[in-house]
């Protein structure tokens, strides 16, 4: 599976300006052990040039400084795991479809899940979620053995052959249900989960070494958090890390959700960020942040905190997500209101680059997408209310909101935002 939309650290780097639209619309050099994987670029290889803007920019300047894990991203050729219509955009910090409903990870997730699973070059990883097989390749030159399961069969033969093409010898793939885990290879060092099960599978922590670390992202639909387990003394050992939206974990982990998906009342939670994870600042349900964070001020609209989002470098990302569910066969319109504060706002490079909210919409299968602006507000100036409406697609099932500054420079403040949803 291998989906995750994005990812949430501090962008310093080198993106187009058009970037934040481009996603509507569609360190230190160490040598590595093992070296089961052909994947050094020939000088000549026109996307060297990209992939090391990426890990320098988008994953080192995002927070990883795992020396290992960014020469590994820095030798994986993320362009040969997408279809050739994608590969322009391989190189940047965002998720690709890959086909079957399914995306393949933005670059910054996959470092940072892998950082965060400290591999060691005698693991034996298990990876639940192949998908195109990147998050495999990535882990394979830093650990001794790479287990990945996938249950779309198509996904699954695809991924095998790019990985069998690639050189990556030290993986072993099977087309099944990753919720079961894989017994004949257990106990594993590490365990890896790249799509979300509404809670943990059993077999997975039954089948993870004591000691060893688990990284998952699990909850509702559009209410996950990825997580760090760690096997001690036969207990698991929980950290919530960040929000999270991942593809969801098919087979057996659908089919005991209990809470599914309304999508005749779109909206969002946690608007007035008053909501945070434990002993963190990171506001609940809120995805993806770039170059935000959350303030406590008396001066808060609602409650006592409010978002920032600041960027003072023209067409780089400052911004924030969430996803809900809309079933467009309901819901006709949907309707945006927020309170919002600018300081020393300038336009970036384009009038479209200035503070506003974006949401775009998606088919069931993700295959097909539409983005619409619900407003542009441009300015200095104190606390005002905005509000604005966008049609919603007959065929949409699923909405990803972006508010921030949308390429332009200053401070952008917001708060109580809320989305509701009126009868086609």
């Amino acid at each position: 599976m291998d989906g995750m939309r994005g990812s949430w650290r501090g962008w310093r780097g080198g993106r187009p300006r058009a970037a934040a639209w481009a996603w509507l619309a569609a360190g230190c050099c160490v040598a590595i052990a093992t070296g089961q994987a052909a994947t050094a670029q020939s000088p000549a290889d026109r996307f060297t040039e990209p992939r090391e803007r990426m890990v320098r920019d988008d994953i080192a300047g995002g927070g990883v400084v795992d020396p290992r894990v960014l020469e590994s991203m820095r030798l994986v050729p993320r362009h040969e795991f997408v279809a050739a219509p994608q590969r322009p955009l391989a190189y940047y910090d965002m998720a690709l479809p890959i086909g079957e409903s399914q995306t393949i990870s933005g670059p910054f997730v996959v470092a940072y899940m892998t950082e965060k699973l400290e591999p060691q070059p005698t693991d034996r990883v298990l990876e639940i979620g192949t998908g195109s097989g990147y998050q495999a390749a990535v882990l394979s030159p830093l650990v001794g053995k790479v287990y990945s399961i996938e249950i779309s069969r198509p996904l699954g033969e695809r991924a095998a052959r790019t990985l069998t093409r690639l050189g990556y010898r030290n993986v072993v793939t099977k087309i099944g249900d990753g919720f079961q885990g894989w017994p004949e290879h257990a106990p594993f060092d590490k365990i890896i989960v790249t799509c979300s099960p509404e809670s943990i599978p059993q077999p997975l922590v039954d089948q993870l070494a004591e000691g060893g670390r688990m990284i998952i992202p699990v909850g509702e639909r559009y209410d996950q958090t990825l997580v760090l387990l760690t096997k001690r003394a036969g207990q698991m050992v929980r950290e919530p890390l960040v929000p999270s939206l991942f593809v969801p974990m098919t087979g057996a982990a659908e089919e005991g959700r209990r809470v599914q998906p309304d999508g005749s009342r779109p909206a969002v939670a946690n608007g007035g960020f008053e909501e945070s994870l434990p002993d963190s600042d990171v506001p609940a349900a809120w995805y993806y942040g770039r170059q935000s964070r959350v303030v406590e001020a008396a001066d808060a609209p609602e409650g006592g905190r409010y978002l920032r989002l600041e960027n003072m470098v023209p067409g780089r990302p400052a911004h924030l997500f969430q996803g809900f569910p809309v079933d467009g066969r309901i819901v006709g319109r949907v309707a945006v209101r927020l309170r919002i504060r600018g300081r020393d706002i300038v336009r970036g490079g384009s009038p479209d680059e200035s503070p506003g909210m974006v949401v775009k919409f998606f088919n069931a299968e993700r295959t097909r997408s539409v983005a619409a602006a619900v407003g542009h507000w441009p300015g200095s100036g104190p606390w005002r209310h905005v509000e604005g409406e966008v049609p919603v697609p007959q065929w949409a099932r699923e909405a990803i909101l972006q508010v921030g500054l949308l390429g332009a420079t200053g401070s952008f403040e917001v708060d109580d935002v809320a989305v509701s949803g009126f009868p086609r």
